[in-house]
């Protein structure tokens, strides 16, 4: 089933300013794509509308706050306005948060629910009517590995992802019978600005993220590229690193065992000793 199925080439991509959501917008603008960008923040909408353009595709600038359901409901117009209707929604705009979960105050979970669970519901909510009557078209939401890894001092973060997991395993199922795909992407760590709008409860937090993100090096182009091949293939969980693939399997064989094993990991403060910040 390769990416040829979506006929009008017409994609909607959240948190398309920076990151993962701009590597998306440009790898789909070279194969000739039409992009609905949408981003919280003025600037970057126009730059990755204008490196679209250059890039070989059409842009559609849409300033939007995901957090606001009337928002991505008038994406949706825009979108339907100008195209006349959608193949591909990417729910891709998220934060980061870490912390032990009673460190971290009702406001800044409240937060974080907001702009990365909330945001895709909202997301989905706005564009399934038009992909229904249209009886084709794919969703794309973006989660992380963290979503099923649970890892300890990100509750925060974890639960929301999770929560994309399952949202997406829900709708797969709902809207098979409409002939329309939904995939979720669970990435490990790879290049991108979320800690620009990092939340950590403490110095020890922040630090370790911070460690993770700088150690690895798969750029957001790859991973961009392992996801659109595997929309082409219809596949519904999508990871595109090897250490997500090898957790997951792990996780899904022996729950048991992993967590067992990262318990362990964590009480000996392993990832901290690896990165030398003990």
């Amino acid at each position: 089933m390769p990416m040829n199925r979506f006929q009008g080439k017409r994609a909607f991509i959240t948190g398309a300013g920076s990151g993962l959501g701009q590597a998306l917008a440009i790898v789909l603008a070279r194969r000739g794509w039409k992009i609905g960008v949408a981003e919280i923040d003025p600037d970057r909408t126009r730059k990755t509308s204008q490196d679209v353009n250059q890039a070989g595709g059409e842009a559609l600038a849409i300033p939007c706050d995901v957090t606001r359901p009337e928002n991505l409901e008038a994406a949706a117009d825009a979108i339907l306005a100008q195209w006349g209707g959608i193949d591909l929604v990417i729910n891709n705009a998220g934060v980061s948060g870490c912390g032990l979960m009673e460190e971290i105050d009702p406001e800044r979970w409240e937060w974080i629910f907001n702009i990365n669970l909330k945001s895709v519901i909202y997301g989905c909510r706005a564009f399934i009517p038009m992909l229904k009557n249209q009886g084709s078209g794919h969703i794309v939401n973006v989660a992380s590995y963290l979503g099923f890894v649970s890892a300890p001092e990100s509750s925060c973060y974890n639960v929301t992802k999770a929560g994309i997991i399952s949202l997406s395993e829900t709708l797969r199922i709902e809207l098979a019978k409409n002939h329309i795909g939904v995939s979720v992407v669970m990435p490990s760590f790879f290049k991108t600005n979320l800690m620009e709008q990092l939340y950590a409860a403490g110095e020890r937090q922040e630090k370790l993220v911070r460690a993770l993100f700088e150690k690895t090096n798969v750029k957001p182009d790859k991973v961009a590229h392992s996801i659109l091949k595997g929309i082409a293939a219809n596949r519904f969980y999508i990871l595109p690193q090897w250490d997500a693939k090898l957790i997951w399997l792990i996780k899904r064989f022996s729950p048991e065992l992993y967590l067992r094993l990262f318990s362990f990991i964590y009480r000996k403060a392993l990832v901290e000793k690896f990165f030398r910040l003990q």
